[in-house]
This record gives C-alpha cells, sequence and structure tokens, in this order.
C-alpha cells in the first residue's frame, strides 16, 4: 500500500497523482505510509453536515493575504474560535490515529485556516520543520517530531491546489535535503487529490506544498501541528492563554498542554535502573497491524 503509482489516465504534463482508495490501508499500511513515504491520506473523516458548520465559521474569518499572492489568505491561531473549529482540535477519529503513532499523550502546537482562491500560484516545495527557528517559523516548528494535519473543506481536485509531497523526502541525509531549502518544482514530486472531509497528515520533514488554483473555486482548509510530549521545540514558545484553555472542553484542554515542554534525559548513564524489556510503539512489526 506505500506505493505512489500514478494514476494511468493523469493530463499530460501534471505529476503523477496519488488518487488510491486510501479506505482500503489497514492500520498498519497506514502507520507504514506516513512513517516511509511522509504523507498519509485519511478519507471521509468529516461529513457533510460537519464540513457545513466548519464552513459557517469560517465564512465570517477576517484573513490576510501572504506576501506572494493575493489569492493566498489564511488566518493564524484559530484555537479559541469557538465551536466545530475549536472541538475539531481533539476530533475523535485523528485523534485515536495519532495517539497510536505517538503515544498516549500529545500536544497541539499550532492552529490555523488557508484558503487558496482562484489564481493562487502555489506554494514552493518546502519543510515545516526547521530545527534552529526562521522568521517564517519560529520556534514552533524546531520540535524534532511534528505531525501536521490538513482537514479539507472542499474537494481537491487537480485545477484547485491539490497537495504535493516528493515522497520519502524526509528520510534524505543529503545536503539537498536541508529543510531551510525550498524548490520550486521536482521531477519526482507527487499530487495528492481527495474529496472534502479527507485530512492529510505529514511529516513535518518531508518536503510538501501545493499546486496553482486554476479551478472555479477556492480550497478551505484547516491546518494542525501535533507532537508527541517529548519532542519539545528548540526554545521557548509562547504558552497557551490559560484563562482561554480553561474555558474548553476536557477533551481539547488535554491537547493543550505546554507548548514549551521536552523529555529528555540529559543525566542518564549507560545502564539506568528498571530499564523496560517492551516498547511496542517501536516494534518492527507495527507495520502489520490490522
Amino acid at each position: 500500500m506505500s506505493d505512489t503509482s500514478a494514476s494511468s489516465q493523469r493530463p499530460v504534463g501534471l505529476p503523477r497523482i496519488d488518487d488510491r482508495d486510501w479506505r482500503q490501508f489497514t492500520l498498519g499500511q497506514r502507520i507504514q505510509q506516513l512513517e516511509v513515504e511522509g504523507y498519509l491520506v485519511l478519507p471521509d473523516l468529516l461529513n457533510a453536515d460537519h464540513i457545513a458548520r466548519l464552513k459557517e465559521q469560517t465564512a465570517r474569518f477576517e484573513t490576510t493575504h501572504v506576501d506572494y499572492s493575493v489569492h493566498q489568505r489564511g488566518r493564524q491561531s484559530i484555537q479559541f474560535t469557538g465551536g466545530a473549529i475549536t472541538e475539531l482540535i481533539a476530533y475523535p477519529p485523528m485523534i485515536e490515529f495519532l495517539k497510536i503513532l505517538c503515544g498516549a499523550q500529545i500536544v497541539l502546537m499550532s492552529y490555523d485556516y488557508s484558503r487558496s482562491e482562484p489564481g493562487h500560484p502555489g506554494i514552493s516545495l518546502h519543510c515545516d520543520g526547521q530545527p534552529w527557528g526562521s522568521r517564517i517559523f519560529g520556534a514552533e516548528y524546531t520540535c524534532p517530531k511534528l505531525l501536521r494535519v490538513l482537514y479539507y473543506l472542499d474537494d481537491l481536485i487537480p485545477e484547485v491546489s491539490p497537495f504535493r509531497v516528493v515522497p520519502r523526502s524526509h528520510l534524505s541525509f543529503h545536503n539537498e535535503a536541508n529543510p531551510y531549502l525550498r524548490y520550486e518544482k521536482h521531477p519526482e514530486e507527487v499530487m495528492v487529490t481527495c474529496k472534502a472531509g479527507s485530512a492529510v497528515v505529514f511529516n513535518n520533514y518531508v518536503f510538501h506544498g501545493n499546486y496553482p488554483n486554476v479551478g472555479a473555486y477556492a480550497r478551505e482548509a484547516l491546518q494542525l501541528s501535533y507532537r508527541p510530549t517529548w519532542a519539545g521545540p528548540a526554545g521557548d514558545v509562547s504558552p497557551w492563554d490559560a484563562a482561554e484553555v480553561a474555558k474548553l472542553s476536557p477533551a481539547v484542554r488535554e491537547l493543550m498542554s505546554d507548548r514549551s515542554a521536552r523529555i529528555w534525559i540529559y543525566e542518564s548513564g549507560n545502564k539506568p535502573p528498571d530499564m523496560p524489556q517492551q516498547a511496542p510503539g517501536i516494534n518492527p512489526s507495527r507495520w502489520e497491524r490490522e
């Protein structure tokens, strides 16, 4: 299932299109796809009513455009919007999967809204993981392990800003995998299409972006970042507003702990006492789960 073979009927000039039936993946195949290829589609997570409730809120957002196009708009830090937007943070089908990947405790690091309108020129291939920070990302994306989750509220078709990715690029040791680099395009990049209500989950160190919107409608996405509790950032990140967090549901509050916290054992010796003898999270057989 980790094959990224192209759709045999793709239009001339388009990159390979990954339009597999993601519903057929077993749990183990999903884990393998994400860990090895660097990205995964979780289809049909949100039904039409759920999408409509989210869009009712996004329609009221005041947005700003990016520096390279007035047709790529967004809003940052939407975690305290309330309603369906905020509750999506703890959406059970996604959180259950992320806890299998990361363990029982995970931390929300960011939550933003993105809209790619007709005329959007596309986002260049880049990484969302930069180990020493940057002007664009600050310290939020310096975490050694981070998962990006993009919920799509509109159909991803080839003409409407579908996801683009260079599979396995996060595994490379080459200087050309420097996460501070950006690429206009890559000969082995893949176009990912899916239906509205699906989510793309990807490794923060995989090179990715999106394609231009040459279609007839805007493509909306809700973009979240989660990490394992141990994998804190290289520097301090502003804490969540404690008064606002206190107003949230218990399920959402659980995920909004200290964004700067990390678990490290600097003084650990070669033979610490009471070392465990099992660790299912790193089992090679994890890819065989049904």
